[in-house]
């Protein structure tokens, strides 16, 4: 397993679901857990440490509202953590957002966009992280950019062709 998702509730699932799909194209073995930063700390802890000894490269923490999941992971590890603020009625997310990326100097996590968008970009991101020791990644990502560029390409003559 190279990358460990970490849900700070079940409801969350929806976030990164896509992303999952996306760390399966690619081939990254992963593993997903629900946990909180606030109701279970202990288990998060240990989490933390079993994924470390089974040899997980990135952690991916997907939470809501205070979100404080992706900063308790990386004060307990110096691997790559990447934040996933989660949408929410009260705040759309902004609460989320700002606990994310509001780290204290010292302890990074890389932040991605509120929501669906910020759930596929961190397993592209975490796919990018293994990519810089893994050359089959490397040319997986480069084809995947190819292809949005052309798909890029495409909409540009189907768009000329309408006028």
């Amino acid at each position: 397993m190279k990358v460990m998702v970490l849900l700070g509730s079940e409801s969350d699932f929806g976030t990164i679901e896509a992303g999952l799909g996306v760390l399966k194209d690619f081939g990254v073995p992963f593993g997903i857990e629900v946990t909180s930063a606030h109701r279970s700390p202990e288990r998060t802890l240990a989490l933390v440490r079993t994924s470390e000894a089974a040899g997980v490269e990135v952690f991916i923490a997907v939470a809501g509202k205070a979100a404080h999941l992706a900063g308790v992971v990386a004060a307990h590890t110096v691997r790559p953590v990447i934040g996933v603020p989660v949408e929410s009625e009260a705040l759309a997310g902004l609460d989320a957002l700002l606990s994310t990326a509001q780290m204290p100097k010292g302890i990074p996590v890389a932040t991605m966009a509120i929501g669906k968008p910020g759930g596929t970009n961190a397993a592209l991101f975490a796919v990018e992280v293994l990519a810089l020791k893994d050359d089959g990644l490397r040319k997986k990502l480069d084809a995947h950019r190819a292809k949005m560029a052309a798909q890029v390409e495409a909409a540009s003559v189907t768009l000329k062709e309408k006028l």
